[in-house]
């Protein structure tokens, strides 16, 4: 079959590789419909996720045809149209019963567990296309994929659902929605939201659907902040004004009840402590660029949540932490729990209550992939949203 693989920074290659075939009895093969390009993908390109090899398949958000079915599977069946949730998960251990599916003990192989294990404390929970430290899976932009675990993470959709109606419950719809519903939203709130890519654009629809009065969205990217706007938010250039300072005007000298952070480990712009983190990055003194995370803790108002759906994956300096203890502020953060909210949200999307197309800026067939990667991210205004389709 075709893939896209991985070969290095900045260098993404549709090969022929090995047809997918069952290996446990709780797995089934799908052929893939339609795939996306999501924002962490990036961080693969850009070579700041360890532990990827050449060869790796890349591609996390992906649904398809199930084609085969292992035989402990008995909740799918072949002709099934499934989306596949990018965590995968046994849902049997203790956090999989506790609905923590991106925690999940045993979708980690051994011999790739003891990476994250040194890295962070615990085993993280296996990923499709997402480095040898979750598990080495290979992911989904591709003509076919091997789902483990199949009767616990895809979602059968109804017959005649357009693929890209349902696509981005894969990732980042539940991302976004989860990233909303971690600010405990209560009528009246105010959210700033930092970063207006896709998961921007779902925390804002999200936020709204669980009842904000205010969103204030923050970028630089035109096309994107009109999209933000589009979708009911009030929008900031931070090229244009000094974020912190708007966000206080806006809310009576308050600040926001809550506040996400979209951007994560690669943030941009000229900010004297970015400017600082980047030179550090670039000679390895540095992972990740927290520039607005630091932001968003000094702008949320006393009491507030703080929300991280934005990746980061290393360790951060400068941090505000006396901030966050005086004025008692709440984080939550961490990979999202997709399977918990897949039922949910797709009831909401077959009941008319949301629309996630208006990102899809291109659709491209697989052979094009590698381009999409580059307009991706070096076009980002433009290149919204990178649909690919194997078929």
């Amino acid at each position: 079959m075709r893939a896209l693989c991985w070969h290095g920074k900045h260098d993404v290659r549709v090969d022929n590789v090995p047809d997918p075939g069952i290996v446990n009895p709780r797995d089934c093969i799908i052929k893939i419909t339609a795939t996306a390009i999501c924002g962490s993908d990036l961080h693969l390109y850009d070579g700041y996720i360890p532990t990827m090899q050449p060869g790796d398949i890349m591609g996390h958000e992906f649904m398809g045809e199930v084609v085969e079915v292992g035989p402990g599977n008995t909740r799918l069946k072949v002709g099934d149209k499934v989306v596949n949730p990018f965590v995968i998960a046994c849902g049997q251990c203790f956090f999989c019963g506790k609905q923590q599916f991106s925690a999940c003990d045993n979708s980690n192989p051994a011999e790739t567990s003891d990476i994250s294990l040194t890295a962070y404390g615990s085993i993280m929970a296996g990923l499709f296309g997402y480095s040898h430290m979750t598990g080495g899976y290979a992911g989904g932009q591709a003509e076919y994929a091997r789902i483990p675990y199949s009767d616990i993470g895809p979602i059968v959709v109804p017959p005649g659902v357009p693929d890209e109606q349902v696509l981005f419950l894969s990732d980042i719809f539940p991302t976004g929605w989860m990233a909303a519903e971690n600010c405990e939203i209560e009528p009246g709130d105010t959210v700033a939201i930092w970063g207006c890519g896709p998961v921007g654009i779902m925390a804002i629809k999200s936020a709204f659907l669980q009842g904000a009065e205010r969103v204030i969205a923050i970028d630089h990217y035109p096309n994107r902040l009109a999209l933000a706007k589009k979708n009911g938010a009030e929008v900031l250039n931070y090229h244009e004004v000094k974020v912190r300072a708007a966000l206080m005007d806006m809310t009576a000298g308050r600040g926001p009840d809550s506040v996400i952070d979209c951007v994560g480990l690669e943030a941009h712009g000229l900010s004297p402590d970015n400017v600082i983190d980047l030179a550090k990055s670039q000679v390895k003194l540095a992972t990740d660029r927290p520039h607005v995370l630091r932001e968003a803790v000094m702008a949320v108002r006393k009491g507030g949540k703080v929300s991280i759906p934005g990746v980061y994956g290393g360790f951060v300096d400068k941090f505000p932490l006396g901030a966050i203890m005086e004025k008692g502020l709440t984080i939550k953060t961490g990979q999202t729990h997709v399977q918990k909210y897949l039922p949910q949200l797709l009831e909401m999307i077959l009941e008319g209550k949301v629309d996630l197309t208006d990102i899809i800026s291109h659709r491209l067939p697989l052979n094009q992939a590698p381009d999409g990667y580059k307009h991706f991210k070096n076009d980002q205004d433009e290149w919204t949203k990178v649909v690919l389709l194997p078929g």
